[in-house]
Formats: C-alpha cells, sequence, structure tokens
C-alpha cells in the first residue's frame, strides 16, 4: 500500500518519518496509535533488499511483541532456541536462551525483504502514509531558529511537519545535512554476508563463531572478527562475519575474500561453497554505541542507525531500532499534546534522549571496553579457549552481550549485569 503526491506538492502532518527499515516503521506506527498524522518516507519501493544476518535475538522478539507483531511459529517466523557458539574447541557449545521474565525464551529469523515490508503494511495499517520511491535529499530549516520544518526530497517534493524523525541508517543523510555527524570516538562495524543453499537451512539454533581460522583450526592463521551461520528455513543459509574498526587492518580488508576464506574451510557437507551462493556477498556498516548526538535537537529526532544504536557487544540493531521508536513516539505524542513548538513542548521532547541513555548509555558504554579488548584476535583466543569451557561463565557471557536480564528481581547473574550498567558512565 502506498500513498503518493503529485511532483514537486508539498505534504502537511503532524511528523514525518524518514526511512522506512524497523525504525522507521516502528515510529510511524506508534505514532499513529497515538492518533497522530504521519507520513512515512522510503526512498526504495517494497520488497526490497538489506543486509542483515535476519537472525532476531529474544530481545527483538519483544520489541516485534510490543508493537502488535504475531511471532507465533510459521507465519513467516523460523523460531530458535538459542545460540550454538563455536570458540575454544572443535566441538561447539550449546546455550539456550535465557528463562526470563521480561523476554519469550524464543528468537526468530526471517528475511529482512519480508521483514520490513511486513513492518511498513503494519505501520499503514495503524494509520500512517507510506510514500515509496521518496529519497530525500536534505532538510528544509526555518530561517530564524534554524529548527527543521519537513524535507524535500530527489525528485522535488517537500514534505512538511514540526518534527521530522531521521530513521535513515548508517549515513543519515538527514542528520548529515543537520551537521549532525558521526562521533569518531565511537566503535564502528562492518558485516558482509550472502546466502547458501544448505542442509542446515532448519537449524534451531542461531550460530556464532567467536574464532575465525582460514584454515585448519589451531594449525592456520586467526583472522579478526566473528561469524554466524543462521538458518533461513527456505532451503538456505545466511553466513557473514563482522569485523569491529578496533581491529587491525579495518577499512583495508578485502571483508568479502575474508569470508570466503573462513566458508571455504567449513565442512563440505555444508554447503557453503560458491557453488551454491545464492546472490552476491554485500556489505553494510554497523554505527555502535551512540555514534551520532543529539537524538533531539531543533526537531529533528534519531532513531536506530541514525543514532548509532547498535549493540556494540553482538551487533544487533533491529531490537535497539523498535526500542528507540517507541520512546521516541511516546515522546513526540506528549508534545503533541502540550503544542508544539511551546518551551512545554520541548521539555517533553528532552525525556527521549534522556530515557535512550538510561536505558542503554551504560551497557553500551560496557560495550565500547569490550570491543577494544576483542580488536586483537589473541586476546579472543584466550578468552574462548579459557572462557567458553565454563557453562556458568558462558551463561553470563550471553545474558551481557545479548543485553537479556531481568531488570527487577532477576537471579545473581542478572542482578551483577544490571549493577555494572548502573555504575557505568551512559555512552
Amino acid at each position: 500500500m502506498s500513498f503518493a503526491k503529485p511532483e514537486g506538492a508539498a505534504a502537511e502532518s503532524d511528523v514525518v518519518v524518514v526511512g522506512a527499515g524497523p525504525g522507521g516503521s516502528s515510529t510511524a506506527a506508534y505514532l499513529a496509535r497515538h492518533g497522530l498524522s504521519v507520513t512515512l518516507l522510503e526512498k526504495s519501493h517494497f520488497p526490497r533488499e538489506k543486509v542483515c544476518g535476519d537472525g532476531l535475538t529474544p530481545r527483538a522478539t519483544r520489541a516485534l511483541t510490543r508493537i502488535g507483531i504475531d511471532t507465533s511459529e510459521g507465519n513467516g517466523w523460523l523460531h530458535n532456541k538459542g545460540l550454538r557458539v563455536y570458540g575454544g574447541r572443535t566441538e561447539p557449545f550449546e546455550l539456550p536462551w535465557p528463562d526470563l521474565t521480561d523476554f519469550p525464551p524464543y528468537g526468530l529469523v526471517r528475511p529482512r525483504a519480508d521483514f520490513d515490508d511486513m513492518l511498513a503494511k503494519h505501520a499503514v495499517a495503524a494509520g500512517a502514509e507510506l510514500v515509496e520511491g521518496a529519497n530525500v535529499d536534505g532538510a528544509i530549516l526555518d530561517e530564524r531558529s534554524g529548527r527543521i520544518t519537513g524535507v524535500t526530497t530527489k525528485d522535488g517534493r517537500s514534505f512538511h511537519a514540526p518534527i521530522v524523525v531521521a530513521a535513515d541508517g548508517n549515513s543519515s543523510r538527514l542528520s548529515v545535512s543537520m551537521g549532525i555527524n558521526k562521533r569518531p570516538d565511537r566503535p564502528m562495524g562492518v558485516a558482509v554476508r550472502t546466502y547458501y543453499t544448505s542442509p542446515r537451512t532448519n537449524d534451531d539454533y542461531l550460530e556464532s563463531w567467536l574464532e575465525l581460522w582460514d584454515g585448519e583450526r589451531g594449525k592456520s592463521n586467526l583472522m579478526p572478527g566473528y561469524g554466524w551461520v543462521f538458518g533461513m528455513g527456505d532451503g538456505t543459509s545466511n553466513v557473514g562475519l563482522g569485523v569491529l574498526n578496533t581491529s587491525k587492518g579495518f577499512g583495508q580488508t578485502d571483508y568479502r575474500a575474508l569470508l570466503k576464506r573462513w566458508v571455504d574451510h567449513t565442512p563440505e557437507e555444508w554447503g557453503f561453497r560458491d557453488q551454491n551462493m545464492v546472490g552476491k556477498i554485500q556489505g553494510a556498516a554497523l554505527p555502535m554505541a551512540f555514534n551520532r548526538q543529539p537524538h533531539y535537537g531543533r526537531g529533528l529526532v534519531l532513531v536506530g542507525d541514525a543514532g548509532g544504536m547498535v549493540n556494540p557487544f553482538n551487533g544487533e540493531g533491529i531490537a535497539y531500532a523498535m526500542e528507540s521508536a517507541e520512546l521516541a513516539a511516546a515522546a513526540i505524542a506528549e508534545a503533541h499534546s502540550r503544542g508544539f513548538g511551546t518551551a512545554s513542548a520541548e521539555k517533553a521532547m528532552q525525556a527521549y534522549p534522556a530515557q535512550i541513555r538510561d536505558s542503554l548509555g551504560g551497557y553500551y558504554r560496557l560495550g565500547m571496553i569490550f570491543v577494544k579488548l576483542i580488536g586483537d584476535p589473541r586476546i579472543m583466543h584466550l578468552c574462548t579457549r579459557y572462557g567458553l569451557p565454563r557453562k556458568t561463565l558462558m551463561r553470563f557471557v550471553l545474558k551481557l552481550l545479548a543485553n537479556l536480564t531481568d531488570s527487577h528481581g532477576g537471579d545473581a547473574m542478572d542482578r551483577i549485569i544490571n549493577a555494572l550498567c548502573k555504575a557505568a558512565p551512559s555512552a
């Protein structure tokens, strides 16, 4: 479903949301539920592909449930029950998702082409107007205040609103057009992935490789980064790797060649060979730990990757895009009730960056320390060699890396992780 306006015409709404990925579509859906008029702009046309691992942890599963998506088995969803971890020894460890009050005990897999299309349709069903083929190229600013009042597109259209949400991903051209650039002191990752037809397609565990060898384990080169294998349930597996900018040679590495060096030494029967590849090897940047701030200012709200909200511990972005969308929509709805443009409305808008800092700032600060440590493959090798064989320790690590703890009560692991996050200064 799409809403189009004549070329050159100006659109008016309470909020313009730029980008219909998980963050943008979720923001639009929540805003529409609050009763606001929303224009959701997407530069492409659905369905469209996005580079992603396609695997969702229980944190993302909870975000989908909160927005009203049915994630029951089937219905386009493949469930998984935990994480299989390779590292430190030949055989992997299988770690079930923790049994918690705050999060469901299962994760999900779904191709991004279908996932994003579904969320955009969900926003439209809630009352948002979706405009596809709207490639935003800049902000419309009030000359006196410098406040954003709308956006323009490459084909000459303009869309006006007192609040604009930037959900346009890592590059966030809209943020850059308003002088909000990436922070160089924050971690950045690069991920590459492709699909292979594989007998492992129906795997009920997400699989993470904490060591990447370019030959026989222990007798070849230990390469930077971490790998994944996610069965898609459709005859294929999503196979990829991520590398952090704390790794030696970041930016000068041929990541596609790195991926092939790794998978060429996986078992032949898994099928991860050129002749079984479906599509090309593609890459994307992973903006981490609030690498673009402020998350609100002069009428512009940043959600998801535009605000650098990827988890530095595990590269997960969808859960945090959807969580930031919910918080942003609540603040915008409160500001709307007080009257956009008033001092009281601006106070209401400041709740959004404050809540983001409170919920994720300490955790992301810990993540920044983590990525500095694992940037050296030798350190990662020591951690996996001496840490992975200890099941209790690995359950703790799983909770920490996936950000899965109960906020109230919980076990000793939860309380330790929550205390560390509260003690750490906000990222």
